[in-house]
């Protein structure tokens, strides 16, 4: 299979070096450090760790942390059909684990200081690694695959045990009749289903509609449907990186519960951040199979802040048209929301959660847009008297307005 492990540093610079643990005076003459923690970060199905997402996210790592990171390529195990790569991973567990194990012989370093990162087949290799090697200080499944190891016994898949702490994003999980290439179960200790976990917003790519033996059977033939939606996983992480509070995840049931307004805002432990930074939730160890709920965006960097949004209007009594709220931040961009549509008076509270694009901390003004119907008074005047912000971590915002204005006008708010 021709398994490679290629060594990223800040030394190395964009370039890496060829290490092995059979020829472990490759580790010594390297720039391997044992007084940094070090990231693996292992492929799935049909990919490679000599270029794309695998090195780019060792590069990004190395900009916000002094690391080693060292790229597992398996790319000749990873091609033909799925069920052959399925096979290869134990192999490639295994190889993970002795070049872990040659680590502490030569280092006598700590199992304490090693994360895994792994994507689809990835996330079970990462987990087939840590079964052999208890005590690994992290590892994190990026959308595990869901074929052949869906409903499976932990043994033969990603789950808490195989390390200290588990997380998972799940963003292409099964629920047939829909096809999904990732698992749906939870595998791990913090579990997050960003957008439910199944379809990804952006995505064009259609996920078609047949029985769990046909996709089986089309697997088995390596014809993938709903990459994009699969992919979405170390995506969210790589942006998780440069965002930490735009992935905020919030404990809930389910996702319909989490989507119409309820789990809000975080409870008194606080939430995690989904991706890189998860390991800082306090209670991350609570115990296992949490489940954690957000909205991304459809467009990198994919962020959002949930918003709770409360707006008392000033003006006409009634009238029919729709009220928008409009996000600046300190950088220029802009982000309008509506908030209602339909029958508009000044006697009623309008009320709506938002997944905003705009960071709060970065918000410098809120503007107030109203655009009336056709059959609405050409001089009909409305305002904001006051706009009410919750934020996912309780904390609140009032906004407030001065008099009125006319469709299509905006109205500054500014804070009360």
């Amino acid at each position: 299979m021709n398994i490679t492990f290629s060594l990223y540093t800040r030394e190395t610079g964009n370039n890496s070096q060829m290490i092995s643990a059979i020829n472990s005076s490759t580790i010594q003459n390297s720039h391997f450090s044992s007084n940094r923690n070090t990231t693996f970060i292992i492929h799935g199905f049909g990919s490679t760790g000599r270029k794309g997402w695998v090195v780019e996210m060792c590069l990004l790592l190395l900009e916000v942390e002094n690391i080693n990171c060292i790229a597992v390529d398996w790319q000749e195990g990873a091609k033909g059909t799925y069920i052959s790569a399925v096979n290869n991973l134990r192999v490639i567990g295994a190889e993970v684990a002795y070049f872990i194990k040659t680590l502490q012989k030569l280092f006598r370093y700590s199992l304490s200081d090693i994360h895994l990162i792994g994507h689809s087949l990835g996330a079970h290799t990462a987990g087939e690694a840590g079964r052999r090697i208890p005590g690994i200080r992290r590892i994190t499944g990026l959308d595990p695959a869901g074929p052949c190891f869906e409903g499976t016994p932990p043994e033969v898949r990603l789950d808490p045990s195989d390390a200290n702490f588990v997380d998972v994003i799940h963003s292409n999980a099964a629920h047939f009749p829909a096809v999904g290439l990732g698992i749906s179960n939870t595998t791990g200790h913090l579990d997050f289903y960003p957008n439910g976990g199944t379809v990804m917003p952006g995505c064009t790519d259609l996920l078609p509609e047949m029985k769990q033996s046909e996709f089986e059977v089309i697997i088995a033939d390596a014809t993938i449907f709903g990459g994009c939606h699969h992919s979405r996983s170390h995506e969210y992480y790589f942006k998780s990186i440069l965002y930490p509070t735009g992935f905020l995840g919030y404990p809930c049931k389910t996702y319909k519960s989490f989507d119409s307004g309820g789990c809000f805002p975080c409870p008194q432990e606080g939430c995690p951040m989904m991706g890189h930074y998860a390991d800082r939730f306090p209670a991350k160890l609570k115990r296992e199979n949490q489940k954690y709920f957000l909205n991304t965006a459809a467009d990198p960097p994919f962020a959002t802040w949930r918003q709770k949004v409360f707006i008392q209007l000033s003006g006409a009594k009634k009238m029919r048209g729709d009220i928008n709220l409009v996000f600046h931040d300190s950088e220029g961009n802009t982000k309008e929301y509506e908030i209602a549509s339909g029958d508009l008076s000044q006697d009623q509270l309008y009320a709506k959660y938002l997944d905003v694009e705009i960071n709060p901390k970065n918000t410098t003004e809120i503007e107030f847009l109203w655009n009336k119907t056709l059959f609405t008074l050409l001089w009909a005047r409305l305002g904001a008297e006051t706009v009410n912000i919750t934020h996912g971590d309780g904390h609140r915002l009032t906004f407030c307005g001065r008099g009125t204005v006319t469709y299509g006008v905006p109205q500054l708010l500014t804070p009360c």
